[in-house]
């Protein structure tokens, strides 16, 4: 990790500069696979899926008896863990569940908002070499929490066309409607158009690499809704002079294990712990099984020393990290600072593994500086609000006139003429 000490602010805007990727005709080739899909429906997704994850399928739903199956290749431990899990996310997640409240904002004229589900959502979940069933848990149950009608899954099978197990266990538990076994791009497609096996959804949630990720950028232009952009893992940790440097590494590492284009950052005012978290970043990645991807990622990655604590939450609010870890000794202090991250992890007992899987919040978040925009995924992800308002005679009589001259005002002349012939009704 480079490390830069005491960086004047006209320096800022670069240290919070992101990994640069390449995109040289992903959106082209991305667009073909979209545009195929679209025209060809299943016996596209099946020439797709062969392409790209040399399975040959012969049918595109996972069937029920390959949940039973997966049940029994699951260990105990684990299916306990993901109960767990799934209990603590769902009452996190209920408790968010809007309130119906009328307002009477001029007498006699009453208005109110209502929550309604989303009827059909579709998700997302990579597989490849870390099948993340925990996101299946983290979109799902808010899904079920918020009363979407029809909630469908897309992860792409492997070589002999079937799922893992950990994933179809985890959907089961949460609820999920339907699995179908697509990869890709040719996923995002399946569920933004719909195929004669898959479902045009109205919205679509989730994970995925940068091919996933143009295409649901892509379809969000008209053909349906998105949970919002998506790049690369990150995390940034705030550290003063009492954090303890292996914790901090370890924090650095459970994100930069996750692929060679995420990022970490450590923002401190100890010059100590920076070297004390340089050596022992070098010491544990060492250990993990996934040093070649967590070292690649580190090259993108800084240790920062600063002044003091308000340059480091000046910084931590610029970047806007997905994930924000405060070990400090005022960490609760600190964290009443923050206006951009997408969780934010106080304290030096609250690693952000625990978000990542049980504690309850939502591991779905804005990565790449969208936090100073855009929340992470919550029960308002998968509704929609409806407003209301009626008038009675009386009300209409107070409210009118002001709306007729505001109309007037506009040059509108039908809309003042919907109020004045109802006011002039005897």
């Amino acid at each position: 990790m480079k490390s830069i000490e005491f960086p004047d602010r006209s320096q800022w805007k670069g240290l919070l500069e992101r990994p640069a990727l390449s995109n040289a005709g992903l959106y082209d080739t991305v667009k073909a696979i979209l545009d195929q899909v679209r025209d060809g429906g299943d016996t596209a997704i099946y020439q797709l899926e062969k392409k790209f994850d040399k399975a040959e399928l012969t049918s595109l739903q996972v069937e029920d008896n390959m949940f039973t199956e997966a049940e029994k290749l699951i260990p105990e431990e684990l299916k306990s863990a993901i109960r767990a899990a799934a209990g603590n996310i769902a009452k996190f997640h209920k408790s968010q569940i809007p309130s119906l409240q009328k307002v009477e904002t001029t007498e006699g004229v009453v208005c109110w908002q209502k929550a309604v589900p989303i009827q059909k959502v579709g998700l997302y979940i990579p597989g490849g070499s870390a099948p993340l069933f925990s996101t299946v848990l983290m979109l799902a149950i808010p899904a079920v929490t918020a009363g979407c009608n029809e909630i469908i899954l897309c992860t792409p099978p492997d070589k002999e066309g079937k799922i893992n197990p950990a994933i179809l266990f985890a959907a089961k538990t949460a609820g999920v409607s339907r699995i179908f076994k697509i990869g890709g791009s040719q996923a995002i497609a399946a569920m933004a158009y719909g195929t004669e096996s898959v479902p045009k959804v109205s919205k679509i949630f989730g994970p995925g690499n940068s091919y996933v990720t143009a295409a649901k950028q892509l379809v969000s232009l008209k053909d349906v809704a998105i949970d919002m952009p998506a790049g690369p893992s990150e995390v940034a940790v705030i550290a003063d002079d009492t954090a303890d440097a292996s914790f901090i590494a370890a924090d650095l590492l459970s994100q930069a294990e996750h692929g060679p284009d995420s990022q970490v950052m450590l923002l401190t005012t100890s010059a100590r712990i920076l070297s004390e978290v340089q050596a022992e970043v070098t010491r544990q990645t060492a250990l993990l099984p996934r040093q070649q991807i967590a070292g690649r990622a580190l090259d993108n990655s800084r240790l920062v020393l600063l002044k003091d604590m308000d340059e480091v939450m000046d910084l931590a609010n610029g970047y806007a990290p997905e994930h924000l870890i405060i070990h400090a000794a005022n960490a609760g202090i600190l964290a009443e600072q923050v206006v951009n991250a997408g969780s934010v992890f106080i304290g030096e007992w609250s690693p952000e593994s625990a978000g990542d899987y049980a504690s309850g919040t939502n591991h779905t978040l804005p990565t790449s500086g969208y936090a100073k925009a855009y929340s992470g995924v919550n029960i308002d992800s998968f509704i929609k609000k409806i407003t209301f308002q009626q008038l009675s005679r009386e009300g209409l009589g107070k409210l009118g006139p002001i709306v007729e001259t505001m109309a007037a005002g506009e040059s509108l002349d039908a809309h003042k003429n919907a109020v004045s012939i109802r006011l002039a009704r005897k």
